[in-house]
């Protein structure tokens, strides 16, 4: 099994590594990173570079699809050079997904139109622009296009397409053995639960 993992300049690395942890322990599995040209990838905060090994011209196809978020997406939504390679591995992939605002990058790409699709909740309504229907859920499957929340809900979603790949037992035994057991000190994960004074804050702070 194949997965291409996109990474593009100002991505949020977590988005993208947080799946990779999950899924590059199933067995048998080739993970490639991806950028429009190989090389090194500086996240957002531009403290953290990723490498791509592989540029778009020399991946064709790949059973899961994966494209993170964060600001650079916006770069990203104008590459018609990127899109149409989003769309080409999307025509043969097993799974197409997202974190965060990756889902903006699919729905440009024309994969999110009449359907359930999630991304950060602070970029929810965009996603009607490109006839989406938002939701807050965490994980949202449709069909074989999944789409996750916020930057952490990447890895749920890829326990998530373990337990359908592999079975229960083996998603199960991949989140022990990474530990994946949260408990923040905080409840204030979706902006259901924090204060307004939290929400707005956040909604500031990641405006772009």
């Amino acid at each position: 099994m194949k997965i291409a993992i996109l990474l593009y300049e100002n991505m949020t690395a977590l988005d993208a590594v947080g799946p990779y942890e999950v899924l590059s322990r199933f067995p048998g599995v080739e993970v490639c990173f991806v950028a429009e040209n190989a090389g090194p990838i500086v996240t957002d905060t531009g403290f953290l570079t990723l490498t791509a090994r592989a540029g778009i011209q020399d991946v064709s196809e790949a059973d899961i699809l994966l494209v993170p978020g964060g600001p650079g997406d916006q770069a990203v939504r104008k590459n018609e050079k990127l899109l149409d390679w989003i769309r080409q591995i999307h025509q043969t992939s097993r799974f197409t997904t997202s974190v965060c605002s990756g889902s903006l990058i699919l729905g440009i790409a024309g994969i999110l139109k009449g359907l359930r699709a999630t991304s950060h909740w602070t970029q929810l309504e965009t996603l009607r622009e490109y006839g989406a229907e938002p939701t807050l859920e965490r994980v949202v499957e449709q069909g074989k296009v999944i789409t996750a929340a916020g930057v952490s809900s990447g890895i749920d979603m890829g326990l998530r397409l373990l337990q359908i790949l592999g079975g229960d037992d083996l998603a199960k035994a991949i989140q022990l053995g990474i530990e994946y057991d949260p408990e923040p000190p905080f409840d204030v994960g979706s902006p259901s639960k924090a204060p307004k004074a939290i929400v707005d804050l956040v909604r500031q702070s990641m405006a772009y």
